[in-house]
C-alpha cells in the first residue's frame, strides 16, 4: 500500500526507478497508471509533493475534463462522482453574426466533456494511488535545482518535515516533473534549474497574450443545464461551464480581459462586477445573481520544445501552460502521463523510454498547442477592421461540419498512438 510519510532518517539514500515530483492530477494519474503495469514492469515509484493530500483535495476550482480524459481515468476507478456532464457547447461573438453549436449527439458520445472540482479529481486519484505500492512523500519539497544527473542515476535532495525540516537524498533512474503552475511561474515549465527547464528557456515557445483571467463561480437566474458557453467579446473570451448542484444554476466563469481591467474589477462589489459581466455576456441565461471565489491570473503560452533530456522529463503544466480558451490544459497533461506510463512499461526506467515518449507526444502536442494558440490569438487580439473575420470563422465551422468535427475531436481525444 502507498506510504504517505517522510523519507526514513535512518537511510541516507533511498533508490527508486521513477520519481514523480508533483501530486496534482497529472502526477497522480502517472503513478496510478504505472502501478497498473507493475505486474509486468516491477518499477519502484516515489511521488513527492509539498502539500498534504487533504489540502489538495479541498481545492474548490472547477476544471474542464474532456470525454477522452474520462475514458482514461475511469479504468483507474478515479472518476469523481460529482463530475457534471457537458452535452452541448454554444460558441458566439458579441455584436457579430455567426455562432457554432457542438452537440454530443453529433459525435455519438455520452458527453462532450465534464466539469469537475479540481480537489475531487485529486481525491479520487489519490484514493487509487493509496491502494498501490507507490511511496508517497507528503509535505516534502524536491530541491530540483540541486539535482545531479549521472549516467545511471539522478541524485535528488528532498527537504521534509515541519516546522523543523530535515534534508534527505533519494536516487532515481527517471525524474518526472509533474508540478503544475501558471503562466509566468518559473516552476511551470520543466522545473526551475532542471535540464528540461534550461532547454525550454533556450528554445521553447512563449507568448504573452497581454490578458488576465478573472475566475469565480457565478449563479444565473435562467440556467440551461448541461450547456457550456464560450462568448467572445471585444475585451476577450468569457467561458461559463455548468458545475451542477441542486439548482443547476451555478457556472464556473473564466473572463479574459486586459490586465488593467482585471485590476479594476477584482475589488468591485459583487453587484457592480455582475452588472459588468451581464453587459459583456448578454442575457442568454437571465441575470447574474451571485459570484463567489473570485481570483485572477495572467494568461500566456509557454511550451517546452524538448520534453526529455537524459533521465529527466516534464509532463502536464510542467511541459506546457496554455490559454484557457479551449480548456485543454489538464486533458493534454493526462495524455502526456498515459503515454509516459506506456513508454516506461515498454522500455523500463531508461533514457530510451523518455525519448520514445517524446516522439509519441510530438503530434498531439503540436496540434493541441497550435489550435489553442490560434483560437486565443484570433479571439483575444484586436484585429481592427478585420475583426469581422472572427464571426466568419464561427459561421464557417457551422457550415462546414467536417471542420467542426475535426476541431471537436482533437479537443476531446487528441492524437494518441
Amino acid at each position: 500500500m502507498s506510504d504517505n510519510a517522510s523519507l526514513s532518517p535512518s537511510k541516507a539514500v533511498e533508490d527508486f526507478d521513477v520519481t514523480i515530483v508533483g501530486a496534482g492530477p497529472v502526477g497522480l494519474a502517472l503513478a496510478a497508471w504505472l502501478a497498473r503495469r507493475s505486474a509486468s514492469t516491477a518499477l519502484t515509484v516515489a511521488l513527492v509533493d509539498a502539500r498534504e493530500p487533504a489540502d489538495a483535495a479541498a481545492d474548490p476550482r472547477a476544471i474542464a475534463v474532456s470525454e477522452g480524459s474520462r475514458m482514461l481515468l475511469e479504468p483507474l476507478s478515479a472518476w469523481p462522482a460529482t463530475a457534471h456532464a457537458i452535452e452541448r457547447i454554444h460558441v458566439s461573438e458579441r455584436g457579430r453574426f455567426g455562432r457554432t453549436l457542438i452537440e454530443r449527439d453529433e459525435h455519438g458520445l455520452p458527453a462532450l466533456g465534464y466539469v469537475a472540482r479540481y480537489g475531487a479529481i485529486v481525491d479520487a486519484l489519490g484514493e487509487t494511488v493509496r491502494r498501490t505500492h507507490t511511496r508517497w512523500l507528503t509535505s516534502a519539497s524536491a530541491l530540483t535545482p540541486h539535482a545531479e544527473q549521472g549516467d545511471d542515476w539522478i541524485t535528488l535532495p528532498i527537504e521534509s518535515g515541519r516546522p523543523h525540516p530535515m534534508l534527505h537524498t533519494l536516487r532515481t533512474r527517471v525524474l518526472v516533473n509533474a508540478e503544475g503552475g501558471l503562466y509566468g511561474d518559473a516552476r511551470a515549465i520543466g522545473g526551475a534549474g532542471t535540464p528540461v527547464s534550461r532547454e525550454k528557456n533556450r528554445s521553447g515557445a512563449t507568448r504573452d497574450y497581454g490578458q488576465t483571467a478573472l475566475v469565480g463561480t457565478v449563479t444565473v437566474s435562467a440556467p440551461q443545464p448541461h450547456t457550456a458557453w464560450e462568448r467572445f467579446t471585444a475585451e476577450g473570451p468569457i467561458a461559463l461551464l455548468p458545475v451542477g448542484g441542486m439548482r443547476q444554476a451555478d457556472y464556473a466563469m473564466v473572463w479574459c480581459m486586459a490586465p488593467e481591467q482585471a485590476e479594476r474589477r477584482l475589488p468591485l462589489s459583487d453587484d457592480a462586477l455582475l452588472a459588468e459581466l451581464g453587459v459583456a455576456f448578454g442575457d442568454r441565461m437571465g441575470r447574474f445573481e451571485a459570484i463567489k471565489g473570485r481570483a485572477a491570473f495572467p494568461l500566456g503560452l509557454a511550451a517546452a520544445k524538448t520534453l526529455a533530456r537524459g533521465r529527466t522529463v516534464a509532463i502536464g503544466n510542467a511541459a506546457q501552460t496554455l490559454h484557457p480558451v479551449a480548456g485543454q490544459g489538464l486533458n493534454l497533461g493526462l495524455r502526456d502521463a498515459h503515454a509516459l506510463a506506456d513508454a516506461l512499461a515498454r522500455h523500463g526506467a531508461s533514457p530510451r523510454a523518455l525519448a520514445d515518449f517524446a516522439r509519441a507526444r510530438a503530434l498531439d502536442r503540436r496540434l493541441t498547442i497550435g489550435a489553442t494558440d490560434a483560437l486565443a490569438r484570433l479571439f483575444t487580439v484586436d484585429m481592427g477592421p478585420l475583426s469581422g473575420l472572427r464571426g466568419l470563422a464561427l459561421a464557417a465551422l457551422e457550415l462546414v461540419p467536417p471542420a467542426k468535427t475535426a476541431l471537436a475531436r482533437q479537443m476531446m481525444f487528441g492524437q494518441r498512438r
